[in-house]
């Protein structure tokens, strides 16, 4: 089965019978949700361990950080951040840079462009899915701790907020990753 392309009847199912104060989905047969363990056992993501903190950068945070953990100098770095609409650059510029960066050899600028957009194209997608804060990028500062990162926790609390948004009325998008969701309704059943 390809997960490849999103259900979307599947997901505006879901998001209807999305409850926000109890994380669960109201179902005909009863309420249900996503844990931990389907986390852990359908991404293989790591569910113990220190959870990722990270804190909203603002434009001169940004630019910084994208120069001391890409290389990225100031001009280009701005320009980055504007074309991503703020405090994020495009997936599209990420691959960019990262290929950029395995030319010249660059490992550790290598390593966190992939990880970024990983988690930019997974756990912390964003509504555009062409985008990604550039705040995640802090959680790379030191990569051998980043795999210390209960990643799965972090994957879950992030989806039960996005859906939580999305379950208001007028909300026209969904910003997780809906491979969880459909991945999960699969092997539900």
């Amino acid at each position: 089965m390809c997960y490849l392309a999103a259900d979307k009847g599947l997901m505006c199912a879901f998001v209807e019978r999305w409850h926000r104060d109890t994380n669960t989905f109201h179902m005909p047969f009863g309420e249900i949700t996503i844990t931990l363990d389907d986390v852990s056992s359908l991404l293989h993501l790591p569910i113990m361990g220190q959870f990722p903190i990270f804190e909203r950068l603002d434009n001169n945070g940004a630019v910084s950080v994208m120069w001391e953990l890409l290389g990225v100098p100031d001009g280009a770095a701005n320009a980055a951040l504007r074309d991503g609409r703020g405090n994020a650059v495009l997936l599209s510029w990420l691959r960019d840079h990262y290929e950029a960066c395995c030319e010249n050899e660059d490992w550790e600028f290598v390593a966190r462009a992939y990880l970024l957009h990983l988690i930019g194209c997974t756990i912390f997608v964003d509504k555009s899915a062409t985008s990604v804060s550039i705040s995640y990028l802090a959680l790379f500062r030191e990569l051998v701790v980043c795999g210390s990162y209960a990643w799965g926790a972090t994957a879950l609390a992030h989806m039960y907020d996005k859906l939580g948004d999305a379950s208001l009325a007028g909300t026209k998008q969904l910003g997780v990753f809906i491979t969880l969701l459909q991945v999960h309704e699969f092997n539900y059943h």
